[in-house]
């Protein structure tokens, strides 16, 4: 699932907010200021901001500027400021979304699905391999690859973060649930699977690759 940042120095809110999130099965860094939150977007791969904008040290305003300059990262502003000028500030400047508090916090949640949701890409297309996860089908230079439904909801989720090494227990958590009591050793199996499935897949298009000492990466030119 993806990673959430959720930037409140208001730490009862920013407790309420991650569990919600948790619950949902998002992985959750907790940042208590702007500061913090820039750090976790330099040092982790980050999916979507919550941000709230009367932050210390660094205002919900300029990492909102600075992460803009750099990606389309969703992110919705969460603040007291809720009248219509600040809401069209924050629109302006790039959010996608924004709640003025008190709220829900099972609809923060709902609206960060519905972002998800609205950009996600029907495919992903690495060369000559067509990863559909709507469809649940990959396909080779034109040709059906079966695989099983674990082995694809591996291969999508690797598929989606291209270049990002996970290790086995990640894997696990992200495709077999926190309830998986198996060996991780299934991981290595079902990767040997997937690479036999692909074995007319061209190298320099992309290949899972065997980290050492680490785990997978679903490994793709640059």
């Amino acid at each position: 699932m993806p990673t959430i940042v959720i930037a409140e120095d208001e730490m009862p809110i920013r407790r309420v907010l991650a569990l919600y999130f948790e619950r949902a099965g998002y992985d959750v860094l907790q940042a208590e200021n702007g500061e913090e939150a820039l750090r976790f977007w330099k040092e982790h791969t980050i999916d979507g901001f919550v941000l709230d904008i009367m932050m210390p040290f660094v205002d919900g305003w300029t990492v909102l500027e600075t992460i803009r300059a750099e990606s389309d990262v969703p992110i919705i502003m969460l603040t007291a400021l809720g009248d219509a000028p600040n809401r069209i500030q924050g629109l302006k400047k790039g959010a996608d979304d924004y709640i003025a508090k008190p709220f829900e916090a099972e609809e923060v949640v709902l609206r960060m699905e519905a972002i998800f949701k609205r950009i996600a890409p029907s495919r992903f297309v690495y060369g000559s391999l067509v990863i559909v996860p709507e469809g649940h089908t990959v396909t080779l230079n034109g040709r059906t690859i079966n695989l099983t439904p674990k082995d694809f909801a591996m291969l999508a989720f690797l598929a989606r973060h291209p270049n990002r090494t996970f290790t086995r227990e990640e894997i696990i958590e992200h495709v077999w649930g926190n309830f998986y009591e198996g060996s991780d050793r299934a991981i290595d199996v079902a990767v040997k699977r997937i690479r036999q499935a692909l074995r007319d897949w061209p190298a320099e298009e992309g290949q899972i690759k065997t980290i050492r000492g680490t785990g997978y990466q679903f490994h793709v030119p640059a």
